[in-house]
């Protein structure tokens, strides 16, 4: 979570910012996180390190209900030492750069995103995140904000955070709150334990009771971010009674799921 103390406007859109092996705070920002993972943080992860997603989970995240609307979220295990750094880092920097999360992609920028289907309204705003630690700062280069979403790779990481946006999007939270137990679980599996949820859908009777395309059925089976995008539009009518395009109940009793 961001402290909002930190967060700062960008002027023009451009900012300046270099991190570089030769800074004295060369990696300081990755220790003492507390990094919430997004769903396809977790499958980039999972899969960079060859694990399942409940090995990763197990290993490498800690869980927790996020007060402000009562659904799971789970965040970045650091190492249980004095330093409590991050896994994944060493004295040359991070170990999976390439599939780092998407809130050490961002960084030194923050994003706040909103999607309200029932609005038709989206938006995004982005902000400086000034540690007082960040050397960065200093001497670093010129930076549009487009120039660097292109550079950090971040225009993926956006699209497939803001479907999981759209899930719980426009939902008061007592709505969200009063799930229950049952329903919170089935969130956290298909949010976060793609493999698990893969089971739900291929080994149990889910494809007897729900019309699915063909041809996602082939992509799903093999494919973890196809599954993951399958796994929210079936959310939002597991959780809400949405009608989404994902899969068509087959009797009256299954679309009261």
């Amino acid at each position: 979570m961001i402290d909002q103390s930190l967060m700062r406007p960008i002027e023009n859109r451009s900012f300046c910012f270099a991190c570089r092996k030769d800074l004295a705070c060369f990696t300081r920002c990755c220790a003492k996180l507390d990094l919430i993972l997004t769903p396809y943080d977790v499958i980039r992860l999972k899969k960079r390190l060859g694990l399942s997603s409940v090995e990763f989970l197990e290993k490498h995240t800690t869980d927790r209900i996020e007060p402000s609307y009562g659904l799971p979220a789970v965040k970045l295990k650091m190492n249980e030492d004095d330093a409590q750094r991050c896994p994944f880092v060493s004295p040359h920097g991070c170990n999976v750069y390439e599939d780092r999360p998407g809130a050490c992609r961002i960084y030194p920028l923050g994003r706040a995103a909103s999607k309200i289907r029932e609005g038709d309204r989206a938006g995004e705003y982005y902000f400086m995140v000034r540690e007082s630690h960040c050397l960065g700062f200093e001497d670093g280069r010129q930076w549009a904000v487009e120039e660097w979403i292109a550079d950090q790779g971040l225009a993926e990481y956006n699209a497939m955070n803001d479907l999981f946006i759209d899930v719980t999007a426009g939902k008061h939270p007592d709505t969200l709150k009063s799930l229950g137990e049952r329903r919170i679980q089935m969130f956290y599996t298909a949010c976060y334990s793609v493999d698990a949820f893969r089971r739900f859908v291929f080994a149990s009777t889910f494809l007897r009771r729900f019309e699915v395309a063909p041809d996602l059925i082939d992509r799903m089976e093999h494919d973890d971010v196809e599954l993951m995008k399958f796994a929210f539009k079936w959310l939002r009518f597991a959780l809400f009674g949405e009608k989404t395009p994902a899969a068509a109940p087959r009797d009256a009793e299954t679309a009261h799921y």
